[in-house]
């Protein structure tokens, strides 16, 4: 691909960017990135909701330009938001904000991919549309398909690439695969390994080339379900597929494996990845999927943190009595969200330029100190 911009985000680079645009956000605001010492912004701006328009993809241009310049330097995608636009409609955005002083090394961007990524809308005829869109092509067959999620590592390879050049980009920060525990139900939690180690390797290559900075997962239930539970997603043994994926790449034993970011719900009304102990870290403790990422280098984004909307309009009574020095429901769950420990950025889908408002009100503020976060636990339970 000719034409993409190079480059990805630094620590020299995000570090001055914390000192120039985001110098009017309070202590706090920045999270440290693993042993990379990424600077990366406790709330981050995701492209999911809104319609397929013209229109929509404009506010996202101007969202993504308003919120790099103001000091939210994470964005984040996927290859079927809104049927394949947002993708483009970030890349429209960030180029505006290069052109206004900010850098390709100061803003980290996530992708996802996984989930089919349809023309306009779903088509009617879904089956023959995937004959002759994916498997025509050789991007996948029948047996990787689940629903409107495919788990073929042709088609996550493809999609990295279509992602990067409708946003531009020669290298994305961080490619995520979208939900893979969907296939858990249809071929069971082995196969499923099999078929997330597959595309590991692909992520491993693309590592290599320079096309992505790191890789992980997005989950919705994986990472709060119950140990127990059939979607249960163990954290080590996904360090584990990543590490068999990097020595087969790479070659060696001592080989070293990319995978360093996941994304979980987390908000008011879903809690589990900090309040379940779930998950054996291999350090002689059960931690939750928040704290043993932590332990086991992983930084955690969340997603969801408005609830789809709901927790901008609904706080619960221990945040709002807790926070009632903000002005509304937003920017509570924005402040609840970003102040749980473990959490390294919190991504808040906005769509209307009105709402960038209630991101940028929270980044100005310090995050909760840890005791007074923990003590809305206790409230919760009274």
């Amino acid at each position: 691909m000719s034409g993409l911009l190079p480059g990805r985000a630094t620590r020299v680079g995000t570090e001055r960017y914390a000192q120039t645009a985001g110098a009017a956000n309070a202590p706090g605001h920045y999270s440290d990135f693993l042993n990379l010492h990424l600077k990366l912004s406790s709330v981050g701006i995701g492209t999911f909701p809104g319609a397929a328009t013209d229109a929509v993809d404009e506010a996202y241009a101007w969202i993504v330009r308003a919120a790099a310049l103001a000091g939210i330097n994470v964005f984040d995608t996927a290859a079927h938001y809104r049927y394949g636009r947002s993708p483009a409609a970030l890349g429209a955005g960030l180029r505006r904000a290069f052109a206004a002083g900010v850098t390709r090394e100061q803003v980290f961007v996530v992708a996802k991919g996984g989930f089919l990524a349809f023309e306009d809308a779903p088509p009617d005829a879904a089956a023959r549309w995937f004959d002759a869109n994916i498997a025509a092509r050789g991007l996948g067959s029948r047996a990787d398909l689940v629903g409107r999620h495919c788990l073929s590592p042709a088609l996550i390879e493809w999609q990295l690439d279509t992602v990067r050049e409708a946003a531009g980009l020669a290298t994305i920060d961080a490619f995520l695969l979208d939900q893979p525990e969907v296939h858990v139900p249809a071929v069971g939690k082995e196969a499923t390994h099999r078929k997330i180690a597959e595309v590991f390797a692909v992520f491993e290559r693309a590592v290599r080339d320079g096309k992505i900075g790191c890789y992980g997962i997005s989950s919705f239930t994986a990472l709060r379900a119950p140990t127990d539970a059939a979607l249960f997603q163990s954290l080590a043994s996904l360090q584990g597929l990543a590490e068999q994926a990097a020595q087969r790449v790479h070659g060696g034993s001592a080989a070293r494996h990319g995978l360093r970011v996941v994304q979980l719900p987390f908000n008011q009304a879903m809690t589990e990845g900090f309040t379940r102990f779930s998950q054996a870290t291999g350090q002689g403790n059960v931690a939750s999927s928040i704290q043993a990422a932590h332990q086991l280098r992983i930084y955690v984004m969340a997603s969801h943190a408005l609830g789809k909307g709901r927790h901008a309009r609904e706080a619960s009574d221990a945040v709002r009595a807790a926070l009632a020095g903000l002005p509304n429901d937003a920017q509570r769950a924005l402040q609840f969200c970003r102040s749980t420990p473990g959490i390294g950025t919190a991504l808040v889908g906005v769509s209307t330029p009105a709402h960038l408002d209630d991101a940028l009100a929270v980044a100005r503020i310090p995050p909760l100190a840890k005791a007074d976060y923990l003590r809305l636990y206790e409230r919760a339970a009274d």
